[in-house]
């Protein structure tokens, strides 16, 4: 296999914690390392959120007492894995629109009981709407949240342009429904995709999953897009990708 030319140039900043400290609930199967690796910083950033605080709460619970949202891949670790991160995009959609965090957090609850999954809010919206919809319903009407009750019993149209919305830009396994793909920005990145199985899941670009952190770093260097696209075997469009990319995540 030839070597290219970008292998020995990256530099993945991964947060590592002691395996033996680390406990993860996905399937044993699955190799963790194509789990995908975020600080809490870049997972904010990927979510467009201004800060990682409100992420925090979701993941690790708050000072309060109050419970996590989210039951995170990695226990014991500040590691945010892929699933992690997509039931955070649904968790900051639906509380956009007013849910709770409590209905939210008993939603998430009931759902992994019922459906036996660890990551109910990151399955496809077309295999799992309406059973979505239904237990956000009972859990509304069981904890009183009228907001959540009526979005999910009588404005069903809403509710189905929330779940597309969340939707946008995540590719789901055919086969177990849950989110293996996302493309964050994919009306003004399209080729900008985040696929956990490759670059420990950072931003990449392209069939070899070029990291566009790598490209953007090349190109402050070089600041040649031509010369970059050149020592990478890239199209230039794919460097003009990258670096709008990671301009936008600074941002």
């Amino acid at each position: 296999m030839t070597d290219l030319p970008w292998r020995g140039i990256i530099c993945l900043h991964v947060e590592v914690t002691p395996i033996a400290k680390v406990k993860r609930r996905v399937d044993s199967r699955n190799d963790p390392l194509l789990a995908g690796f975020y600080t809490h910083r870049r997972a904010a950033q990927l979510l467009g959120m201004e800060n990682s605080h409100r992420l925090k709460g979701w993941l690790d619970g708050w000072a309060n007492g109050a419970t996590p949202i989210i039951h995170r891949d990695f226990e014991g670790s500040r590691t945010v894995s892929f699933l992690d991160l997509i039931e955070a995009r649904f968790v900051e959609h639906f509380r956009k629109q007013g849910v709770s965090l409590q209905t939210l957090r008993r939603a998430a609850e009931r759902a992994r009981c019922e459906w036996d999954v660890p990551h109910p809010f990151a399955l496809s919206n077309v295999v799992y709407l309406t059973d979505r919809r239904k237990i956000f319903g009972q859990v509304a009407e069981e904890g009183g949240d009228r907001v959540t009750w009526d979005l999910a019993t009588n404005q069903l149209e809403m509710w189905d342009a929330i779940e597309r919305i969340f939707a946008h830009g995540v590719t789901f396994s055919p086969r177990s429904a849950i989110a293996e793909l996302w493309h964050p920005l994919q009306r003004e990145c399209p080729d900008v995709v985040i696929n956990p199985r490759v670059a420990f899941g950072r931003p990449s670009i392209g069939e070899e999953g070029i990291p566009t952190a790598a490209v953007f770093r090349l190109w402050k260097v070089e600041g040649n897009r031509g010369r970059v696209a050149s020592w990478f075997h890239v199209p230039e469009s794919y460097v003009e990708q990258s670096i709008d990319f990671e301009i936008r995540m600074a941002a």
